[in-house]
Parts: structure tokens; C-alpha cells; sequence
């Protein structure tokens, strides 16, 4: 089979903040994109450049700027902690509140006929951040893996992450 290109270069930004990562994970706060988001004090303008939705107590819901599909969301402590043992029970339980919020979310916003919800602790299971416990919140919808991913190894994301951001902003402030 030919092998063909197919560009995104968009993804060389996450691509080079992995190879930068180095350390014991507890002590990469700095340059961590979650810890950014979750600052004190950004300006509207800022959140919306992070894809911050909200940031409360509980900790922060955010678009994944890397989705799995449209709408991918995640949700976060505030506190740069790697494992789900080094929270709190109260941090904890604040998390899977964000994602009950962010299921919400996603069907006020585009209706899905499922959600996964996801955590990657460790790089070997998966995580691009391993030193930020973060909880993917994912809308499924029948069908939403189709050829190209099976045969290309392609996703097809069908909005652009600004439009994302603008839908899911109008709609939490609705909730």
C-alpha cells in the first residue's frame, strides 16, 4: 500500500512539549499547560486562548486542544499532582464533579448518544501529562469511528476548536 501525508501541524507543538518533559513528574509544574489554565486571575481573553470553560474550587474544565473527538474535554485539579492518591478526598470528589458537569455539558451543548470518561495516570498508560492527574470527559456517538481512523489511523475532527470553545461557553452559562 502507498503511504501517503496527511498534515497536522498543529500537533508539533504538543509533540515537543512531551519530548521537553523531564523529571520526577510532581516537579514539572512548570511549563504544564493544566497549571497555566488553572492560574489565578486570567483574563477572559487568556482562559479562551487556554480553552478554559471554568475554573472553580472543584479545579478546571477545559477543550482537550488534541481531541480524541469533537468536544473533548478535560477536567482537572488545580494543584499539580500526579497521582489520584496524592488528592485530597475533597479534590477528588470535586473532579468527578467537573465531569458531571462536563457530561452535562456536552449534551446541552452536542447532544451525544454516550460519553466515555478516561484517566491516563503514568506516561506508560498513556498520559501526556503524567504530572497532572486530569480526567478525560469524550462524546461518542454511533458510528463516530469510521474508515479513516480504522484504515488511515486518522481522526476527523468537524469543528474548529475556537467554535468549540464559543458553543460550549453559551451553553455552560445556560446550565
Amino acid at each position: 500500500m502507498e503511504s501517503r501525508n496527511l498534515w497536522a501541524p498543529w500537533r508539533i507543538g504538543y509533540i515537543q512539549g512531551l519530548a521537553q518533559a523531564a523529571g520526577p513528574a510532581k516537579d514539572q509544574a512548570n511549563g504544564c499547560f493544566l497549571c497555566e489554565a488553572a492560574r489565578v486571575g486570567l483574563s477572559e481573553e487568556e482562559q479562551a486562548q487556554r480553552l478554559v470553560l471554568l475554573r472553580d474550587d472543584r479545579g478546571i474544565l477545559l477543550l482537550n486542544r488534541y481531541p480524541y473527538t469533537n468536544g473533548h474535554l478535560l477536567a482537572a485539579p488545580l494543584e499539580h499532582l500526579p497521582e489520584l492518591s496524592d488528592l485530597t478526598a475533597d479534590q477528588r470528589s470535586g473532579l468527578i464533579e467537573l465531569a458531571e458537569l462536563g457530561t452535562r455539558l456536552l449534551k446541552a451543548a452536542v447532544n451525544p448518544q454516550g460519553v466515555n470518561l478516561g484517566m491516563n495516570i503514568g506516561r506508560c498508560a498513556g498520559a501526556g501529562v503524567p504530572g497532572h492527574v486530569h480526567l478525560h470527559v469524550v462524546p461518542r456517538w454511533g458510528g463516530d469511528v469510521n474508515f479513516m481512523d480504522v484504515v488511515a489511523g486518522v481522526r476527523i475532527i468537524p469543528q474548529a476548536l475556537e467554535e468549540s470553545y464559543r458553543l460550549f461557553k453559551e451553553t455552560l452559562a445556560r446550565l
